[in-house]
């Protein structure tokens, strides 16, 4: 028997009743994969590839009642193979058509921090090149790079390529 004792409360919480042949020569817990409760688990759940946003956010709130409690391993396998196939969904369907560029970056910070042209002007000194920069005719110094990283509050890095 797998239990745990609660000293304060008086309580015993029994997590798993094995027989002697379920544990290794070590002494430790092995406990033994059923396929017929797998199977069913498969059944009920139907894992699949996953396609689309709707399946990911299905097979996410899978997870996430797995991940909450002691799962068996049959339960086990079926977490691991949901995880897999989330992963390759994100991977490509999150994944950016283009390289992110330090000139992208800044017209998404600007967005994000709702700032402007003009605001970059006091930042990097002059309207020409905040324009150049902009339209990726100017690369970014470490110096302008790292005035950048102060206004918006990020890693300098990101500006520079």
């Amino acid at each position: 028997m797998i239990a745990s004792i609660d000293y304060e409360g008086q309580l015993i919480y029994i997590k798993y009743i094995l027989t002697l042949a379920e544990y290794d020569k070590n002494g430790k817990m092995s406990l033994t994969f059923n396929p017929e409760k797998y199977k069913e688990l498969l059944i009920a759940y139907l894992p699949k590839i996953i396609r689309t946003e709707a399946e990911n956010k299905q097979a996410l709130a899978i997870i996430e009642d797995l991940m909450h409690r002691e799962r068996t391993p049959e339960e086990n396998e079926l977490y691991q193979l949901l995880i897999t196939l989330i992963e390759k969904f994100e991977q490509e369907y999150y994944q950016p058509d283009e390289q992110i560029n330090p000139h992208s970056m800044i017209l998404f910070l600007l967005e994000q921090f709702d700032r402007n042209r003009e605001d970059l002007q006091v930042v990097l000194g002059s309207e020409n090149v905040v324009n150049h920069i902009l339209h990726g005719e100017q690369k970014i110094t470490p110096e302008q790079a790292r005035k950048l990283g102060e206004f918006f509050h990020v890693e300098p890095s990101l500006f520079i390529m």
